[in-house]
């Protein structure tokens, strides 16, 4: 299959060693002299695909399979261009027409005309397979299966029209690479700088799994709203006590709005040197994105924050519009200080300069959202609304008086010590 290397969009994708190795097979397909290197390239392939179903939870035709998930994952101008819907009749729509037109060449290939040379090839299994229980590492269910919805409709394309026309759907609808097949990301430090990294595995937390603080939860959804829909929104804090559900919250809000287009990059502290890098990576993507900073606080001594004061607000560039910061610290102020600070003061000529400096990274966030910790009453609610949701039959006044018990032990009130409660009597069922 030489026309592979006729590929101009679609050149040379991430990950391409499986394509090209089967392209040489169908190349020599029918040559005596290669056969024994056939049937060891064709196990090769045949090894590698399905380590590809194992790992995306792919099943059905693995080539089909393979050559979906190559292209779902392609960035270049077209599938950029439709990500952003951008696009029309002229010659980059020509460009992809031929290259479509390639794939539905390798799409159509069959392999049959390997089993008598390939013996003891199993090939029911290759194109055919059958995936153990819900398996799958990196794509979440909804993305897994739409792949696998895809793989079948570029197969059965009439045309190379069909074929175009299913790849333009598909990247308008969930976009290309990473940012269109994953909603969160963490960032790894590389020579060439950051690496926005997909996080595989998001825990399912929904906004209605918090109990309470239905102000905060409203002030957090229409400023998120605001921002998913193109509005002018801020960047936001959310502070108080610890266990009051803030990042649950941040979760609950990304799980929410993941299909409307937002995606969350989660930042430490130490990463703030890389803050330019990622904005600059993202702000030309037709998504919405959340810079997310857990348990946001600095000592004294610490001047991080003066960095991350600028890259807010306040440097030349102009954040852009699909990018806003979310933080949660259990400080008000974020910044640590001490009665000593007083005493420094007192001999500080410039007293207010001093407050100003350090309340200033607070003022960079519009809204700021308090979480405070629940009252013994508001406790017991909370526990009851998690023991009904998880079907626990206990009488109300014997759950609560667990419930205090646990309570005095474990950390005081608070959500997360409800939730801890909870876990505790479901693992005690047998």
């Amino acid at each position: 299959m030489k026309r592979i290397t006729e590929l101009i969009l679609y050149r040379d994708p991430d990950k391409g060693k499986i394509l090209k190795e089967m392209a040489w097979i169908m190349e020599h397909d029918g040559d005596e002299k290669h056969l024994e290197e056939i049937r060891d390239r064709f196990y090769e392939c045949t090894h590698r695909l399905i380590d590809l179903a194992g790992t995306y939870g792919f099943e059905g035709n693995l080539w089909h399979a393979y050559l979906t998930y190559l292209l779902v994952n392609y960035e270049n101008v077209f599938s950029m261009s439709c990500e952003m819907r951008r696009i029309g009749e002229g010659s980059l729509m020509d460009l992809a027409r031929h290259d479509f037109e390639i794939f539905r060449e390798l799409f159509s290939y069959d392999f049959r005309t390997l089993e008598e040379k390939v013996k003891g090839a199993i090939f029911e299994e290759l194109l055919n397979y059958r995936r153990a229980g819900d398996a799958g590492r990196v794509y979440s269910r909804r993305i897994r299966d739409r792949i696998c919805e895809l793989s079948r409709q570029l197969a059965g394309a009439e045309d190379t029209e069909a074929f175009t026309k299913c790849m333009i759907d598909f990247y308008g609808e969930f976009g290309v690479g990473k940012y269109g097949l994953h909603k969160a990301f963490r960032i790894e430090h590389k020579k060439g700088g950051a690496s926005i990294v997909p996080i595989s595995r998001i825990a399912d937390v929904q906004l209605e799994d918090l109990v309470g603080y239905e102000n905060a939860k409203k002030k957090l959804i229409d400023n998120t709203e605001a921002f998913v829909q193109g509005r002018h929104a801020n960047n936001c804090l959310l502070f108080g006590d610890a266990g009051t559900g803030k990042s649950s919250s941040i979760k609950g809000i990304l799980n929410r709005y993941y299909s409307q287009g937002l995606r969350m990059i989660e930042l430490y502290k130490h990463q703030f040197q890389d803050l330019n890098d990622v904005i600059a990576q993202i702000k030309n993507r037709n998504y919405r994105f959340i810079i997310y900073m857990d348990d946001l606080s600095f000592e004294e001594f610490e001047t991080d924050y003066k960095y991350l004061k600028a890259v807010i607000e306040g440097g030349l560039e102009k954040k852009p519009e699909n990018v806003l910061i979310y933080a949660t610290s259990n400080r008000r102020h974020l910044i640590r200080e001490r009665f000593s600070d007083n005493e420094e003061r007192e001999e500080d000529i410039h007293t207010n300069d001093t407050v100003q400096e350090k309340l200033s990274l607070v003022m960079r966030f519009g809204v700021t959202i308090y979480f405070g910790a629940p009252d013994k009453k508001q406790f017991q609610n909370i526990v009851d609304a998690l023991a009904q949701r998880w079907g626990i039959d206990m009488p109300r006044e014997e759950l609560f008086l667990e419930a205090n018990k646990w309570e005095l032990s474990h950390g005081g009130l608070s959500g997360r010590t409800a939730v801890q409660f909870i876990d505790y009597l479901l693992g005690q069922k047998k």
